[in-house]
């Protein structure tokens, strides 16, 4: 578990807001006042007070039959005001699945965020048989074609912190690493096995701005089905061009692709 540095300044009333909008980001069902206590060592009176503020402010709803607090989705709806991110999802978003109608095929975007790789967007394959990452999720820097197809065109310092901060698998050295970026970054587009599912193909491609440097990533977990008419060179093709496209509509120059 990720420890919590230890704080400059102290402001107690936040912190314990923080710690509330934290522990309910992990639950699916929600906790009850009492529960939201226990778990944070606080007490009923102090946690209450904090629940109301964040549900006049709209953080968090309470359910009127169990009385759990689940969070809303307005800390989303503030992540997507970030203009790089808002940007990209509203134009991201027809693409993608017009991008999936086209290849039955789900696809992904998703941004680095503080050393992890953050899905913001998705489209399902509209066929029967559905493998896509949850919307939210959070997925290992090293271990998503994601996140290294997105370091592949970051900056040389960038990787280098990363590379300090965030644990390296034990399977794959920094030398490694570093000879697979250069190789996606030569390719433009990273297309390998899946870090995480038997039989899944990764292609991923980024989608790069007006500086030159990668703002985040189009994945397809490309999965082969008997009897699929579109090929998976047709499907490569179709996503790369997608990412392209993005990449356009925010002043940038697509990587060449060999």
């Amino acid at each position: 578990m990720k420890e919590k540095p230890i704080p400059t300044y102290s402001a107690p009333a936040l912190e314990k807001g923080l710690d509330i909008v934290e522990l309910l980001s992990k639950q699916d069902v929600g906790l009850t006042q009492s529960e939201i206590a226990r778990a944070l060592g606080r007490t009923v009176g102090e946690i209450f007070r904090m629940l109301m503020v964040l549900q006049d402010r709209g953080y968090v709803s309470q359910d009127p039959l169990s009385d759990r607090y689940s969070l809303t989705t307005y800390i989303f709806e503030i992540a997507l005001r970030i203009p790089v991110v808002g940007r990209m999802t509203a134009v991201a978003g027809p693409l993608m699945r017009d991008l999936s109608a086209k290849t039955n095929q789900s696809v992904h975007l998703a941004i680095l965020s503080e050393g992890t790789v953050l899905v913001v967007g998705q489209a399902n394959s509209p066929g029967n048989n559905v493998l896509s990452v949850r919307l939210g999720a959070k997925i290992d820097l090293w271990r998503a074609s994601s996140g290294r197809v997105i370091l592949a065109f970051t900056s040389e310092q960038e990787v280098a912190r990363l590379m300090q901060n965030v644990p390296l698998p034990d399977e794959s050295p920094a030398s490694q690493i570093l000879e697979e970026l250069a190789q996606i970054k030569k390719t433009g587009l990273e297309v390998r096995d899946s870090f995480i599912v038997k039989g899944v193909v990764n292609i991923s491609a980024p989608i790069i701005d007006h500086s030159g440097l990668a703002v985040g990533a189009l994945t397809m977990p490309h999965i082969e089905r008997y009897g699929e008419t579109i090929t998976f060179d047709q499907c490569k093709q179709e996503l790369v061009a997608t990412a392209a496209s993005l990449t356009r509509h925010l002043g940038g120059q697509p990587p060449g692709v060999s």
